[in-house]
């Protein structure tokens, strides 16, 4: 549960006191928050434990205390901790009296507990308390998964959502009949809210709504539509006596998921898929590969149990969208190349036998394919394809639909093959890959290709380039008034590894020429070519602005 003032008076290793609001302990604290202001109402946020050792307050003033502790109960200042020994030996009697005027919670904190402790204590019980709340979620995201994949459907998974939230909850189809309801006696609480699920399902969806809870003893319903169409295909009623916490929000969005897996036909049904692959993505980056292979059950076939290829792809830059592209002569758009990607993808793998995951992620394509299958292969035949057509070469193929010569086109980065406990990593190789592509004008490019190429077509970025033009201006400048070539000199000495002889016999000048003109380099620049990141930045800068440099 969530830290209140009564757990931190009760933890043994604070040994704090209470000195007035003693009804009103049970009160959740959001954070514990030092200051020594005589006014931090201005910087509070609502629901801190506020520490203070009065350094800056009159806290023997009886007034002021009283205008205080007003000002901290109206900002939303849940308590008051008061740390004795420091400029007060106890706790101030008008403070304490002001307190208890306001029936406000007033802590006293001894000399030996510091403040941090109180803090990390608090912060130790909100991280606990989200962990509870992720766990629980995961959990029911498991049951509701067996329970919407038994033979009673719908009815069982509401009535597993009801137990989760502490509720009831229903479910009402196109035509805004109820057609489940757990526990029984919701049938009835349900159909009081034909009019405002018949609302929601005229908005586009997703949508939400939320009725009741205005009343004391009124529960509070939050109805969400199902179905990822221009109109939903249902809607999802949750009643509560309190709002939703973080564990039962995770409830209702696996439910919502998995009706509209379950209700939704074709294309929709396909959609919901690809939330609970989202889900399952989010697991496998955030380094929960046990949770995600518990949530994806057998959706996935056997493609977490196996190494993988990690495929990020966008839209490539400059390229003509599905919604921008001129339309062809038949009238009709190009279609999205991260769908035709996707399509690709998806039948190469049934074609295959192979399981794979497919994300639409924004503005980019995420999927996990098995390592060597045919997925992977279709993807490679695919860029193929594009590369070829872009030179006008044999790989070009009518077939290829929504290719077309000014049809828009992805760039994609893959990545080394990997397992889930590494999925993360393989993600950061796609995107390092995909930067790559992008940069070259490539449509693919594998992670193994970025590792085993040069930094330098890297220095051909507009940014790199002025950064190299700022640092070497002042030795061009120099060298413009014809009193000596820095520039040339610094490039040889570098190249040659700041072996003067060999340097000055590239230049055709004797060494000690070459050495007071790095003696000249080093006083234009201010910095000293002893230090090797220099070195290193102004070879770098000679290579960004070398002729020819792309």
């Amino acid at each position: 549960m969530a830290p209140t003032l009564a757990s931190l008076v009760q933890h043994s290793a604070l040994k704090l006191g209470v000195r007035a609001g003693e009804d009103r302990l049970e009160t959740e604290v959001r954070w514990a928050h030092p200051s020594e202001l005589d006014d931090p109402v201005p910087y509070m946020d609502g629901g801190e434990l506020l520490l203070t050792t009065a350094m800056k307050l009159d806290a023997e003033d009886t007034d002021a205390m009283r205008r205080y502790v007003t000002r901290l109960a109206g900002a939303g200042v849940v308590g008051l901790g008061f740390a004795v020994g420091v400029n007060y030996d106890r706790i101030p009697q008008a403070l304490v009296e002001a307190a208890q005027e306001r029936d406000f919670p007033l802590l006293e904190v001894p000399r030996r507990t510091p403040f941090i402790a109180i803090s990390k204590a608090v912060s130790a019980a909100i991280a606990a308390d989200q962990y509870r709340a992720v766990t629980a979620g995961f959990d029911a995201q498991r049951e509701l998964t067996r329970a919407a994949l038994g033979t009673d459907g719908p009815a069982a998974l509401l009535a597993r959502l009801a137990a989760h939230v502490d509720g009831w909850a229903a479910l009402y189809d196109a035509s805004g009949a109820v057609v489940a309801a757990a526990p029984d006696w919701a049938a009835r609480r349900a159909a009081r809210l034909t009019a405002e699920a018949a609302r929601l399902r005229e908005r586009p969806a997703p949508a939400t709504a939320v009725a009741g809870g205005t009343d004391e003893g009124e529960d509070r319903v939050e109805l969400q539509s199902l179905g990822t169409g221009r109109r939903s295909r249902g809607v999802l009623a949750v009643g509560t006596g309190a709002p939703l916490g973080t564990a039962e929000r995770y409830a209702v969005h696996s439910a919502i998921a998995l009706l509209t897996l379950t209700t939704e036909r074709s294309r929709s049904l396909h959609e919901a898929e690809q939330r609970l692959g989202a889900a399952v993505l989010r697991m496998l980056l955030a380094g929960e590969p046990d949770h995600a292979r518990a949530v994806a059950g057998g959706l996935y076939g056997g493609l977490l149990d196996a190494p993988f290829r990690m495929l990020v792809a966008e839209t490539a830059p400059g390229s003509a969208t599905a919604d921008s592209a001129a339309a062809g002569p038949d009238g009709r758009q190009p279609p999205d190349p991260l769908s035709v990607l996707a399509d690709t993808v998806e039948s190469a793998a049934a074609r295959g036998g192979e399981s794979v995951l497919v994300v639409p992620d924004g503005e980019r394509l995420v999927v996990l394919a098995p390592d060597g299958g045919t997925a992977v292969g279709a993807c490679f035949a695919h860029a193929e394809t594009l590369e070829g057509r872009r030179s006008g070469g044999a790989g070009a193929h009518e077939h290829d639909k929504g290719t077309g010569e000014d049809g828009p086109e992805p760039v994609i980065g893959l990545s080394a093959p990997a397992g889930p406990i590494a999925a993360s990593g393989a993600y950061r190789q796609a995107e390092q890959a995909l930067s790559v592509a992008r940069r070259r004008g490539r449509v693919l490019v594998e992670h193994e290709q970025v590792a085993a190429g040069s930094v330098l077509p890297l220095l051909a970025d507009d940014a790199v380039r002025a950064f190299a033009d700022g640092m070497l201006r002042a030795l061009h400048d120099h060298d413009a008034t014809g009193r000596g070539d820095l520039v040339a000199s610094l490039r040889a000495w570098l190249s040659r590894h700041g072996q003067w002889d060999a340097a000055a016999a590239d230049l055709g000048v004797h060494r000690h020429t070459l050495r007071y003109r790095m003696r000249r380099v080093e006083e234009i620049l201010g910095r000293s070519l002893d230090d090797p990141d220099v070195r290193m930045e102004l070879w770098l800068a000679l290579k960004a602005t070398a002729p020819g440099t792309d």
